[in-house]
């Protein structure tokens, strides 16, 4: 147990490194000094403006997303033991997009009239990435479930989803076209407290939910036949763990556009620091998704300041090189 305790350890020490270091970089530039007075109540009306309206709520739903995305890529690759699936890239986020992309289209009328209705956003995201997740399956299994197999019918439905978006953008007025488009690849676009209240419960109550069913996840790594035969249902441990990671990827998608790679990075990166053991390597992954995605929100807003690139883009980067190892790897 020391060397997953020194590991949580020092992901938090990164993490919050690169939170205060978040806080002072951007157009608005803040020295270390200032930064403490204004989180203590003494900083400029526009300090206090900058870091609680703008940064803040922003840094926080990076690590809430961080940690949504990895959590439900670790529990994907166990579930179908499959060290190449990813909610992006198995079109699960496409799907929670095209749901919000909807929702926003017939309900709202304009990303800007949204207003309390950002709390719906996870609802209805969860219900696209769950018919996503529905059809992957349900197309993919021959006999069962090949890790291939399952790649290409998401890349498949990935696309499909994804033209559909391409309809309904090109209904929309200029100015939510744009933010549409910026939204899909992977944008952390609702930089605000509201925003952060509406994934926070998400988060926070799914993964100690699948922290609990962690040892079940243990077992079924092994394979179904050693599942069922230690006494594990195997079934309806899957078809809960699948809602728990469809939730968890949905609510994430809901607040940060579909971010690819993230959840097929961090379980990896997890299991090589502490091992495969689910108690250990799920928090670990989800610091790691955290951290990823922090890191790539510091960057995506100051690499070409006053310019932002979308943080999603950061993370292909990161990530893209990675799964192409992993998938020549592959059998």
């Amino acid at each position: 147990m020391k060397r997953p305790m020194m590991t949580v350890v020092s992901l938090s020490l990164l993490i919050i490194v690169i939170f205060l270091m978040s806080l002072q970089l951007g157009t608005f530039q803040m020295a270390p000094g200032d930064v403490v007075r204004t989180l203590v109540g003494f900083g400029t009306e526009q300090q206090e403006l900058v870091l609680f309206e703008f940064r803040l709520p922003r840094m926080v739903i990076a690590l809430l997303i961080g940690a949504g995305l990895a959590t439900s890529g670790a529990i994907l690759q166990s579930l179908s033991r499959n060290e190449l699936a990813d909610p992006g890239i198995l079109g699960i986020n496409a799907g929670a997009g095209l749901a919000v992309v909807l929702f926003i289209y017939f309900f709202q009328g304009s990303y800007a009239s949204l207003g309390n209705s950002v709390f719906l956003l996870p609802m209805f995201a969860f219900g696209g990435a769950l018919t996503a997740a529905f059809l992957i399956y349900t197309i993919a299994w021959k006999k069962g479930v090949t890790p291939v197999r399952l790649i290409l019918v998401g890349i498949g439905l990935n696309a499909g989803f994804m033209a559909i978006l391409i309809v309904f953008q090109l209904r929309m007025n200029p100015n939510d076209f744009m933010q549409a488009t910026i939204w899909l690849t992977g944008s952390i676009w609702g930089a605000s407290w509201n925003y952060v209240f509406a994934v926070l419960p998400w988060v926070t109550m799914l993964i100690p939910l699948v922290m609990i069913q962690a040892n079940r996840l243990n077992v079924m790594r092994l394979g179904d036949e050693s599942a069922v035969s230690l006494g594990i249902h195997v079934e309806r441990s899957r078809r809960w763990l699948l809602v728990l990671a469809v939730a968890l990827a949905g609510a994430s998608v809901a607040a940060g556009g579909a971010i690819s790679f993230l959840g097929l990075v961090a379980p990896h990166i997890a299991r090589r620091l502490v091992g495969p053991r689910h108690q250990t390597m799920i928090p670990v992954a989800a610091l790691i998704g955290a951290l990823i995605l922090l890191f790539a929100d510091m960057i995506g807003r100051n690499i070409l300041s006053p310019s932002e690139v979308p943080v999603g883009i950061i993370v292909a980067i990161l990530g893209a090189p990675y799964f192409l190892y992993l998938l020549m790897k592959t059998p």
